[in-house]
C-alpha cells in the first residue's frame, strides 16, 4: 500500500507500482490529510495499472478536477498516467477563440488583437505553464512602451490576456494566472471628454454630405445612440410615429435579459432628418440607413472628415462624446433614473464615464442671485425644506435665511438690495 512518509522537506508518498518498483512522489505545500488523499489516489491509480480495468471514478474525477499541473507531471513521470500534451501558448489562445462562437463579432475581433500582441511577445510556441507573473508584468510594460497605448487601452489587453490564462487554469494546463492581480478595471478618463454644443452640432449637420449624414449624427448626438450597432439597427418599423417614440435595439446589450432594447422619446431634433431620409427611402426598405451598412465602412473616420470640414476641432472618442452630450443635457431636465433608461446606461456607469461639468454650469452659477421675485435665478427657482406647505416671511434683512443649503439672502451685499419693509414670503416645497 503506497504511504505517506515525513522529512525536514515536507510529505511524499512511497509505493511499488505496478512493475514492482519502489518510488516516491515528493509533495510540496501541503498537510497531511492531503498527502494521505495524494496516496490514497497513488494505489488506486497502481492497482489499475495492474489490473487493466478501467480506473474507479473517483480516482479519475480527482485527476480531471483536483490535481494541478505540478502533481500531473509528478504522476506522469511516476508513470502512474500518461503526460498531458503540453499545450503551447498560441495553439491554446487560437482554440478558445475558436470556440468562443457566443461572442460578437467585434468581440472576437478584440481577443484576436490581444493574440497578436501575446504571440508577438511570448512567441507563439511558448509553453503556458513557462509563463510567469514577472513575464506578464514584462508584457504589460511592452505593450506601453512599442505600442504606446494608454492606460485603458493596457488594462483591457491585460484583462483579456487573463481571460486566456484563466481558461486555461479551468483546462488544468497550469496551476496560477501570471496576469491575476494586474489593474484591468477600466476607469473613466475625464481628459478625453468633449461638450459639443448646439453651435457646434449645427456646423456639423451643416456640414454632412447627404441626408443619411445628417440622421447618423442627430441620432447619437440627440438621441443617444450609439454608432454604429444602434444606428445601423435601427428599422423604419422602430419608428413610432403616432406616439412620438423610437424603439431601438441594443446589439451590446442584448446578452443582458430585459436590456435587448429600449424607447426613447421621438426628440423634436429627431423628426426632420427622419422625415427627409423617410422622403429619399425606396419602398419597402427596412433599415433606417442604407448607404452606409457595409462592414468596411469606418463611420468614425468619415465624422472626423465631416467635422474638419465643419471648421470644428475634432475631439477624442466622437460618437461615445455625443451620447455624453446629450445625456449631460438630458439630466438638466428630466430625473437621472429617466434619463439613464433613454441612454441605455446605470447612473452609476452615466456618473463615472458619461456626464460632464460644462462651461454652461459654471457660467450659470456665476450669475448673481436675488431672492425671490424676478431676479431670482433659473436654478433656484424655490427653496426647500422638511415640511410640506410651510411659509416663511423675512422682514429683517440683517439676518440671513438659509433654505436646503440653496437659496441664500446676504445681507448689505453689494449685488442684492433688500427693502425691510416689504414682507418676501416663499412657499416652502419638500423632499421627503
Amino acid at each position: 500500500m503506497a504511504s505517506v512518509e515525513k522529512d525536514g522537506q515536507g510529505y511524499r508518498v512511497r509505493f511499488i507500482d505496478h512493475n514492482k518498483e519502489r518510488k516516491a512522489i515528493r509533495l510540496t505545500g501541503i498537510n497531511k490529510s492531503n498527502a494521505q488523499t495524494v496516496a490514497h489516489h497513488v494505489q488506486q491509480l497502481v492497482n489499475w495499472k495492474k489490473s487493466g480495468l478501467a480506473l474507479d471514478s473517483q480516482t479519475a474525477d480527482w485527476i480531471a478536477k483536483k490535481v494541478g499541473q505540478e502533481l500531473y507531471d509528478k504522476l506522469s513521470n511516476a508513470g502512474l498516467i500518461e503526460a498531458r500534451v503540453s499545450s503551447s501558448l498560441g495553439d491554446f489562445v487560437a482554440s478558445y477563440i475558436k470556440r468562443r462562437s457566443d461572442v460578437k463579432p467585434g468581440t472576437t475581433t478584440n481577443y484576436d488583437q490581444v493574440r497578436l500582441n501575446l504571440v508577438a511577445f511570448f512567441g507563439y510556441d511558448k509553453p503556458l505553464r513557462s509563463v510567469t507573473a514577472n513575464d506578464a508584468a514584462a508584457f504589460r510594460e511592452w505593450l506601453q512602451a512599442e505600442e504606446g497605448q494608454a492606460e485603458n487601452t493596457l488594462r483591457r489587453r491585460c484583462g483579456r490576456a487573463r481571460q486566456f490564462f484563466t481558461a486555461a487554469m479551468k483546462a488544468k494546463l497550469i496551476d496560477d494566472n501570471p496576469f491575476d492581480g494586474m489593474p484591468v478595471t477600466v476607469s473613466g478618463n475625464k481628459s478625453k471628454e468633449r461638450f459639443i454644443t448646439e453651435a457646434e452640432a449645427q456646423k456639423i449637420l451643416d456640414a454632412c454630405p447627404n441626408a443619411e449624414w445628417r440622421l447618423i449624427f442627430s441620432l447619437c448626438r440627440y438621441g443617444g445612440l450609439r454608432c454604429p450597432s444602434e444606428v445601423l439597427a435601427l428599422k423604419w418599423e422602430d419608428i413610432v410615429w403616432d406616439a412620438s417614440r423610437i424603439v431601438v435595439t441594443s446589439p451590446k446589450t442584448a446578452h443582458h435579459k430585459g436590456h435587448e432594447s429600449r424607447v426613447i422619446p421621438l426628440f423634436p431634433e429627431l423628426l426632420k432628418p427622419l422625415m427627409e431620409v423617410q422622403e429619399q427611402a425606396a419602398e419597402r426598405t427596412v433599415h433606417v440607413v442604407t448607404r452606409y451598412r457595409s462592414s468596411n465602412q469606418n463611420l468614425r473616420t468619415e465624422l472626423n472628415r465631416i467635422i474638419k470640414r465643419a471648421g470644428v476641432i475634432p475631439w477624442q472618442k466622437p460618437f461615445q462624446n455625443l451620447r455624453s452630450t446629450r445625456e449631460t443635457e438630458l439630466m438638466e431636465s428630466y430625473p437621472a433614473h429617466v434619463v439613464c433608461r433613454w441612454i441605455g446606461n446605470s447612473e452609476a456607469v452615466a456618473k463615472k464615464h458619461y456626464l460632464q461639468v460644462t462651461d454652461a454650469h459654471f457660467e450659470r452659477a456665476a450669475v448673481p442671485r436675488t431672492v425671490g421675485g424676478e431676479g431670482h435665478s433659473q436654478g433656484h427657482k424655490a427653496c426647500e425644506t422638511t415640511k410640506t406647505g410651510e411659509t416663511i416671511k423675512a422682514r429683517d434683512p440683517e439676518k440671513t435665511q438659509r433654505f436646503s443649503g440653496s437659496c441664500v439672502s446676504v445681507a448689505n451685499s453689494s449685488h442684492h438690495k433688500i427693502n425691510p419693509a416689504r414682507t418676501r414670503t416663499w412657499k416652502i416645497r419638500t423632499k421627503i
